[in-house]
């Protein structure tokens, strides 16, 4: 795999582990409206067992958040070592001749 398909695939990456965090994000969310919404109701099922699968979730989401970091990382030290830029410039440059 070229260095330009590699970083390509990195960003792609990236992405969506991106969208992996605002889901995760969400179910976090719609998880906490079903705790506040069973306040009211009472039932004990729900009461023992969505802590423990909101925690789960937490827990998967900060492991989501500090892949992403790291590897949002990795792709930036990637794109400064192989001047990825510059391929792409050329790689525009040689399209555009061909045209």
């Amino acid at each position: 795999m070229d260095k330009l398909k590699k970083f390509e695939l990195m960003e792609k990456i990236v992405r969506e582990l991106e969208d992996v965090k605002r889901s995760q994000q969400a179910v976090l969310e719609k998880i906490g409206k079903v705790e506040v919404d069973n306040i009211e109701l009472g039932d004990s099922r729900l009461e023992k067992v969505l802590p423990e699968i909101y925690q789960r979730t937490a827990d998967n989401s900060d492991a989501i958040t500090d892949l992403l970091s790291s590897f949002a990382e990795t792709t930036d030290e990637f794109a400064a070592k192989n001047k990825v830029d510059q391929l792409r410039q050329q790689q525009e440059a040689g399209g555009n001749r061909n045209a």
